[in-house]
């Protein structure tokens, strides 16, 4: 599929979605770890529960997608919650985040291995990054069909191993019941001051 097939696939997806989605489990079992203040990124925000759970947090909050249907959608929520965000249309793949220019960067439901070492320089001197994505040891069989999109065991760990890990988990089939973790590796690491 190219670009343009790709992003008129996602436009309509988050065009028929009911809601702004859910937040990240990340960030939700790790908000203790978010910084008092700061500028966050949501990168590949989707239609915006993490750059809204952001902004309530006090963050100056900056949420990037290629889907232009996806960013509509969070303008029109964030002004419905007074919530000051600001939004790009961009493809991150075409162009990244800067060196230092933020102090949290949230990536969940996103896989794509290039842009790890441009997400970890675009850090600040003990900025964090929480990330969330689907792995191959699947159990609910949700997220993405191709193995090229879930992550390999411990495969997070490894690409995030310039950071000092605060916070790691990885869930597939050992456990015996599903939970909202199923399928799913979760990291928080900061870049060293």
């Amino acid at each position: 599929m190219n670009g343009q097939g790709h992003a008129e696939k996602w436009n309509r997806r988050h065009h028929e979605a009911a809601d702004s989605g859910r937040v990240a489990q990340v960030l939700l079992r790790n908000r203790h770890l978010l910084p008092e203040g700061g500028k966050a990124l949501d990168l590949a925000c989707g239609r915006g529960a993490n750059a809204m759970f952001l902004a309530r947090s006090g963050l100056e909050t900056h949420a990037w997608d290629f889907s232009a249907v996806a960013i509509e959608r969070l303008d029109e929520e964030a002004r419905k919650n007074e919530l000051e965000i600001q939004t790009q249309v961009r493809d991150v793949l075409v162009r990244p985040p800067q060196p230092d220019s933020f102090d949290l960067v949230l990536v969940s439901c996103f896989l794509e291995r290039r842009l790890v070492p441009r997400l970890m320089r675009a850090l600040r001197p003990g900025g964090m990054i929480f990330y969330q994505t689907f792995v191959r040891d699947v159990y609910l069989h949700r997220g993405p069909s191709t193995e090229e999109w879930r992550l390999a065991p411990n495969e997070l760990l490894h690409l995030f191993q310039g950071l000092q890990v605060r916070y790691y988990r990885e869930d597939g089939k050992i456990f015996s019941a599903p939970t909202e973790l199923s399928d799913l590796a979760m990291i928080v690491a900061s870049r060293r001051s």
